[in-house]
């Protein structure tokens, strides 16, 4: 079978048997590419129902010499599990060479994490004198008080905000839509902005919408969020290196600490897999860990 073919294929299984998004298609579809790429340069000119596993072998060692980290390589790893198991189904092979390949290692790298107080600390350095400082007030309340992705934030929309039961309508990866609960600063900060200073702003046509707007009246950009949070940071003396990222992390981090359930911090974070929201449980394990170290008679 042609490559070409190959791939067209599991990309219409994909998106008709699986219902994945187009962008996770996209995705698996640049992994399979990466595996055609390999199998040209070889003599053998490889083709799908051809390979074997000391093919695939070859392959990964590859990628990992191409400099991918563990965490991409075990993606594309993920990629190519799912693209020999339609080949499977199609009856194009007879057999999976892809079902004993281990994946690399993948060390997680734990999130940095603000206390309360320099959240606090952040968000009292704001000049509320200015009119886009209640806005970036508001804007800080939000990312802490809901844990949302830069992109999440400046995608924010008015039709979206369900102030009086204190939630939020957040639009994720893949489209995704889910309920986040909304603290009460951040519905205060966000009121403050919205009644105050939105108002007076002369909005672009396709904005209006749109919660969090420059003077000019279009929507934020990502970048803005990194420099805004950057000056802030500086501002207050704070030497660790902090994006909007860290305002999310943060979120999950304290809230876990304070005894929520993992899976409504997974539920609110939009995590596909409760695995990528256990690793807010850092601190309560070290914790743990020098509590048995002080106290346990064994230890």
């Amino acid at each position: 079978m042609e490559w070409r073919s190959a791939i067209k294929g599991f990309q219409a299984y994909l998106k008709l048997e699986k219902s994945l998004a187009d962008n996770s298609i996209e995705s698996y579809s640049r992994d399979i590419e990466k595996l055609f790429q390999f199998s040209d340069a070889q003599q053998a000119q490889l083709k799908p129902e051809t390979i074997t596993l000391s093919d695939l072998r070859l392959f990964i060692t590859w990628v990992n010499e191409l400099g991918m980290i563990p965490s991409s390589q075990a993606r594309i790893l993920s990629g190519i599990k799912a693209f020999y198991k339609y080949l499977l189904m199609e009856d194009i092979i007879k057999t999976d060479p892809s079902e004993l390949l281990e994946s690399p290692r993948i060390t997680r790298k734990l999130p940095d994490t603000l206390s309360y107080q320099d959240i606090n600390r952040l968000i009292a350095a704001i000049d509320l004198s200015k009119p886009e400082g209640m806005r970036n007030k508001a804007i800080l309340e939000t990312l802490y008080g809901s844990g949302l992705r830069v992109s999440e934030l400046t995608e924010l929309k008015l039709s979206n905000l369900y102030l009086d039961i204190e939630f939020i309508k957040v639009t994720g990866k893949g489209n995704k839509e889910r309920l986040v609960p909304i603290g009460a600063e951040a519905i205060k900060a966000i009121k403050m902005w919205i009644e105050h200073v939105r108002v007076h702003i002369a909005i672009k046509k396709g904005e209006e919408d749109i919660v969090f707007l420059n003077r000019r009246g279009s929507r934020l950009s990502r970048v803005y969020i990194f420099l805004l949070i950057k000056d802030l940071a500086e501002r207050i003396g704070l030497n660790k290196a902090i994006s909007p990222h860290t305002f999310r992390h943060s979120f999950a981090t304290h809230l876990v600490e304070g005894g929520a359930d993992l899976r409504a911090v997974q539920e609110m974070l939009g995590h596909e897999s409760i695995t990528t929201t256990e690793i807010y449980t850092h601190l309560d394990r070290e914790y743990l860990k020098s509590t048995i170290s002080q106290f346990h008679p064994r230890s």
